[in-house]
């Protein structure tokens, strides 16, 4: 009975790669009283696990909230595998607006003493004692009411990127601070105000409406679904979007674009941008906003002191972070002195800029490849990456793909290469090869060869 992941990212990668079938990126979440979560826990892995489910899910005594990557073709399958279970029948599956193939790599199921951390202790609170569901319509529509207060429940680096027009957005770190700065601020109104709320995918907002009937607000309202939902029906129904910008999402993508506005700036020079970036010094990671010309310039890191780390010996590296804790690793933090236009709190409903057209996914999911190998040095000066071939045969006019998590994804024709320091037009499985390559390459990047 396997209850644990058997391959690395990097080797799951390669497997999607290979199967070039397309997955969907969906996230779920239900509250419901569960007596055994590690029983629980258990058998989703199982089942989850044949049918090649990737993603992240924390169960706890009070329900389920899972971020999921799933082949197409199962898709059906996996929906069987939650409607097993009384509470989860006829659960929504939030669909993302784009997918990623890469979404996630690793199937990770955690039990947690909670599915969101709330920082409340009153067992007198009833989470299931929710707010009215709004689908996208009725949201827009009570939104244009002037006795309605909308409030975003989600934390400043995702409400920079983009927010519904005219809310509140709490400039907070995590969600449990924003229930009492919430519950201050709005006092006065439990009467006479309609309290509408959102979040990225209903889960938030599902316990805050929750709390705020407990605290005694009468009119409590949320967006059903979240912003991933409304995306959904606003597509559906040709409605106006009363949202702007991107929604920022828990997985390798960091957002999916709801409007063309981008009204964000680029932590650094200041640029309209709405891409967040992680630092790339593993000491570090603040998560940041960062355009492509900063992105170059500064590597991915965001100071000058991080860079110059990066640059350092990998064994000076773990060096200067061992025995420090990395307070701004993954998606908290997102705030440093060393970016000068970082907002948050009060945010501005006008937009900056217009963002410009990316492909349709599936034009995207047309183009097939397969892993040749991985890198192992750049020579900054020479501009030349070094790569170890692992699988198949590699050949002077091939078009290739040089991609990873920083890098990106970057296309090119192989014009010329030195194969074992010999200048070579075919390179075989175990041979190591060198050519131009115009930017910097990084010790997680892979080769592929783009076949079709």
């Amino acid at each position: 009975m396997q209850l644990y992941n058997t391959l690395s990212a990097e080797e799951r990668a390669q497997l999607i790669d290979e199967a070039g079938k397309q997955r969907l990126t969906l996230s779920f979440y239900a509250y419901a009283k569960i007596e055994d979560p590690k029983k629980f826990r258990d058998d989703l892995f199982i089942e989850w696990n044949k049918l090649d489910a990737l993603g992240r899910t924390y169960v706890a005594k009070e329900g389920i909230n899972a971020q999921m990557s799933v082949p197409a073709e199962n898709f059906e399958a996996f929906r069987e595998t939650l409607e097993a279970y009384d509470f989860m029948r006829g659960i929504r599956l939030n669909v993302a607006v784009e997918h990623d193939d890469h979404s996630f790599l690793k199937l990770t199921v955690k039990v947690r003493d909670k599915i969101v951390a709330d920082g409340l202790n009153d067992e007198t609170f009833d989470v299931t004692n929710i707010g009215v569901h709004l689908k996208a319509k009725e949201f827009n529509q009570i939104l244009e009411d002037p006795n309605t207060i909308v409030v975003d429940f989600r934390n400043h680096y995702e409400s920079e990127i983009g927010h519904f027009k005219g809310a509140i957005t709490p400039d907070v770190e995590t969600f449990r601070e924003s229930l009492p700065i919430i519950n201050e601020q709005l006092k006065d109104f439990k009467e006479d105000k309609n309290l509408v709320m959102y979040c990225t995918g209903g889960i938030r907002c599902e316990k805050a409406s929750a709390y705020f009937k407990h605290q005694g607000f009468k009119n409590v309202f949320q967006l059903e679904g979240g912003i991933i939902n409304y995306a959904k029906q606003l597509k559906e129904e040709g409605l106006e979007s009363k949202f702007i910008g991107k929604n920022f999402v828990f997985d390798h993508r960091l957002g999916e674009r709801i409007t063309d506005d981008i009204v964000s700036q680029c932590h650094q020079c200041g640029k309209p941008c709405d891409n967040h970036t992680n630092c790339l010094n593993d000491g570090c990671h603040l998560l940041f906003i960062q355009c492509d010309e900063c992105k170059a310039a500064m590597e991915n890191c965001c100071s000058t002191e991080c860079l110059e780390i990066t640059h350092l010996p990998l064994a000076e590296q773990v060096k200067l972070r061992r025995g420090k804790q990395v307070g701004n690793k993954v998606f908290r933090k997102g705030k440093s002195e060393n970016l000068k236009f970082k907002h948050s709190g009060e945010l501005s409903d006008k937009p900056l800029a217009v963002a410009e057209k990316t492909k349709d996914i599936r034009q995207k999911i047309k183009v097939k490849k397969v892993l040749l190998g991985k890198a192992e040095h750049y020579y900054v000066k020479a501009q030349v990456g070094l790569f170890v071939v692992e699988n198949q045969e590699l050949n002077v006019g091939d078009k290739i793909l040089i991609s990873g998590p920083t890098t990106g994804n970057q296309e090119l024709i192989l014009e010329k290469m030195l194969v074992n320091g010999t200048k070579n037009s075919v390179a075989k499985v175990g041979d190591k090869i060198t050519f131009e390559v115009p930017f910097r390459v990084r010790l997680s990047d892979k080769l592929f060869k783009i076949i079709g």
